[in-house]
């Protein structure tokens, strides 16, 4: 066995006398006349052994850690079962595996802490990517003295092993997301903590389960449980029995049971549990009131319902529960509820009730809530004005009121200086927003403020911010040029949205020097001058998504002029109403899904190498042009799912339908065939088909009938004989 080692560390004395004076007051009892000299000095003798005795007992204690600390050598047998279990497992991909020396003593190995014994305790290969075995027959059930064991985030992908019981030592097993599936073994004891969670998008379709034996069984065997983790472990069991069942774990301080198909009701018999500091119970369909119960467990410190069917009054004194740190109950659209005045500085530091029927306004008493990060209460009922206090609550980092009906002004942000995330959408806030002190912000990643009623400039101090990464401003009444030059050089913008405002004057230089962009959107507003291919915007090679649309914009496209043909990851381009006169050349666009020419002075053929510019094209809109024709040979990508192509002067016949197409307009145009007599057979999944303002001759198909998804038909103002069937 390796010698066991220590270290002597020399303290004056004086070092132990401070510690000991500081809990008694000398100088109050040298003051008062009531005791005597001779009391003081017996009194800083007294101190004197005191300190000489907390010294030996902190001698006694660092000897006793250390010893502890100090591992032995590892047992030749331990490093035989190791490495057996090596083998038994692919590991090429384990960071902590491939490092296992056998020239080396197994207790210095990674993931692997010994006794002094030279006996394994601790076993940790969590987030290793190891595949292979473990079954009941696996080398890792002879490590019999292990106490803490850990495989989480692996691929084992086998049925659950059954010799958990060998380990009569073991406190702590994390076997989350490690592969295993089927049937828990109910031979799981003596586990101060036990984690089982599956994540459901990394099972692939084979759960882990509790059912024979069930919960019951598990946890009677469990009665030192402290934390108990089963997401996603398919339990089915009603609200009567597993709270009755979990109510003998009287020492239980974490319960996360997420996903495991429990219902309702939440029984009383779950306040007996007196310790319980986290509640996660979230998409199980408990179709239950939240109970006030909650409300007096003392050292509650998350509670997390998420979309768990929940109705009725949200008790209100849950709020205002001082040991509360985390409230979330997203998405349970029939619970009702208020926000209470808050009369002292809680605990509280993530509120999410976005997606319920809480409603009413948000009290100024909201920066009593002085530890607040993430405030969400997106998606309902919520109205009247933002109160200013919101601005005081300085551990800010995430605001969501989006999609509610807040009204007034937007308040001031700036002592808010953590604020990264702002989502103010879909309000009905007025006023500016140039005044504020935006670069106080120095934080801000997202701001929303789509849909209100913003007026005025949009600031530079706004536009200028270092950390700013998405900007959506659109569908306000926002005026003037766009002013402020950020470093664009450290600039990390990927999103800009100015759309439907008011915007003059020529789109900023600074804009074609942020490389990093991705989505930039301008469309709808008064924007001028042209778009030459000396421009700076074919810098912009990261754009997946580029909407000029409706402005006083001229984009040449001619030949080898264009300025689109650089964008190699373009996905949406909308050009429309941008007075182009020939087709973009766009066949190098293998990822274009979503293309927009309508409204432009485009002429002549459609050329063929649109229809197949991308095997992901879904929607293309060539409304609004002066196209006559369409280029031969062509074959329509399967995938198209919208094609208006009206209000044009195209001849001949109609273009062979996708089977895919939900949307299809060729109305307004010079169209001289007839209609095919299997059409039914084209428009299976056609929503809206319109062919109204042609020529178009022959009797209607009968078999047009049959199309059952059908919802709009227009063929009026044709030379269709018969009736529509």
């Amino acid at each position: 066995m390796r010698e066991s080692h220590f270290s002597f560390i020399a303290f004056p004395l004086s070092f132990f006398e401070s510690t000991v004076t500081s809990h008694l007051d000398i100088s109050a009892i040298s003051n008062s006349a009531a005791v005597p000299l001779s009391s003081i000095i017996l009194t800083k003798m007294s101190i004197s052994l005191l300190s000489w005795l907390f010294f030996y007992s902190y001698i006694a204690t660092f000897f006793i850690i250390t010893a502890v600390l100090v591992s032995g050598q590892c047992q030749i047998h331990q490093q035989d079962m190791l490495l057996g279990l090596r083998k038994s497992l692919s590991s090429s991909l384990s960071a902590k595996m491939v490092k296992w020396d056998q020239s080396k003593d197994c207790c210095s190995w990674d993931g692997i802490t010994c006794d002094q014994s030279g006996r394994v305790i601790i076993l940790d290969l969590s987030n290793q990517l190891i595949s292979g075995t473990i079954d009941n027959s696996s080398s890792l059930f002879n490590l019999q003295h292990l106490r803490h064991l850990n495989l989480a985030f692996n691929t084992l992908n086998f049925s659950f092993p059954c010799r958990f019981d060998k380990f009569s030592n073991l406190s702590y097993l994390n076997l989350s997301n490690a592969g295993f599936t089927g049937q828990v073994p109910a031979e799981i004891s003596r586990l101060i903590t036990l984690d089982l969670s599956v994540n459901l998008f990394l099972r692939d379709g084979r759960p882990l389960k509790l059912e024979k034996p069930n919960l019951n069984m598990l946890v009677e065997n469990l009665t030192r449980l402290r934390s108990l983790h089963l997401d996603g472990v398919k339990i089915s069991a009603r609200g009567n029995e597993w709270c009755k069942w979990l109510s003998s774990l009287t020492n239980l301080e974490e319960l996360s049971m997420s996903n495991c198909n429990l219902s309702g009701p939440i029984e009383d018999s779950l306040q007996k549990l007196k310790n319980l500091s986290i509640i996660h119970l979230d998409r199980n369909n408990l179709s239950a009131v939240v109970p006030a119960f909650l409300a007096h467990l003392p050292n509650l410190t998350s509670l997390r319902l998420i979309s768990c069917g929940l109705h009725g009054q949200f008790p209100r004194e849950i709020l205002q529960v001082r040991m509360l740190q985390s409230l979330d109950v997203l998405d349970n659209e029939k619970l009702q509820g208020s926000l209470p005045e808050f009369h002292h500085n809680g605990s509280l530091q993530n509120l999410v009730l976005s997606g319920t029927k809480f409603s009413g306004s948000l009290p100024q008493s909201i920066d009593k809530l002085v530890n607040l990060t993430r405030l969400d209460l997106s998606h309902y009922n919520f109205s009247g004005a933002i109160p200013s206090s919101v601005s005081n609550l300085q551990q800010l980092v995430y605001l969501d009121l989006s999609f509610n009906n807040f009204t007034g002004q937007i308040p001031c942000f700036d002592l808010s200086k953590n604020l990264a995330h702002v989502y103010l959408s879909y309000n009905k806030p007025s006023g500016k927003i140039e005044s504020f002190k935006w670069e106080d912000l120095p934080n801000l990643t997202h701001i929303d403020l789509i849909h209100n009623s913003l007026n005025g400039n949009i600031p530079s101090s706004l536009v200028s911010l270092p950390s700013l990464k998405k900007i959506w401003l659109s569908n306000n009444q926002f005026d003037g040029a766009v002013t402020g030059v950020p470093k664009v050089r450290e600039s990390l913008f990927d999103t800009l949205d100015l759309s439907y405002n008011q915007l003059q004057g020529p789109i900023p230089v600074y804009v074609f020097e942020l490389r990093r962009l991705s989505v930039l959107v301008l469309s709808s507003n008064n924007f001028s001058g042209t778009i030459r291919p000396g421009d700076d915007i074919r810098k912009l090679v990261n754009l997946i998504y580029l909407d000029l649309s409706h402005n006083n914009l001229s984009v040449i496209a001619t030949g080898s002029y264009s300025v689109l043909s650089s964008f190699p990851k373009i996905i949406t381009l909308k050009l429309a109403s941008c007075k182009l006169n020939v087709f973009p050349d766009l066949k190098n666009q293998s990822r274009l899904a979503y293309l927009d020419l309508s409204q432009n002075q485009i002429s002549g053929e459609v050329p063929n190498w649109i229809w197949s510019v991308s095997d992901d094209l879904l929607h293309l809109n060539l409304s609004f042009n002066q196209l006559e024709g369409l280029q031969k040979p062509y074959q329509i990508v399967p995938n198209l799912s919208v094609i208006d192509l009206r209000f044009n002067r195209l001849t001949g016949h109609i273009p062979t339908l996708p089977l895919s197409a939900t949307y299809l307009d060729f109305s307004s145009n010079n169209f001289t065939s007839s209609l095919p007599s299997n059409i039914d057979d084209y428009l299976s999944y056609t929503i809206f088909f319109s062919v109204s303002s042609n020529g178009l001759t022959g009797a209607i198909p009968k078999s047009i009938c049959e199309a059952v998804n059908l919802r709009v038909l227009d063929l009026s103002n044709n030379s269709l004989s018969r009736a529509i069937p």
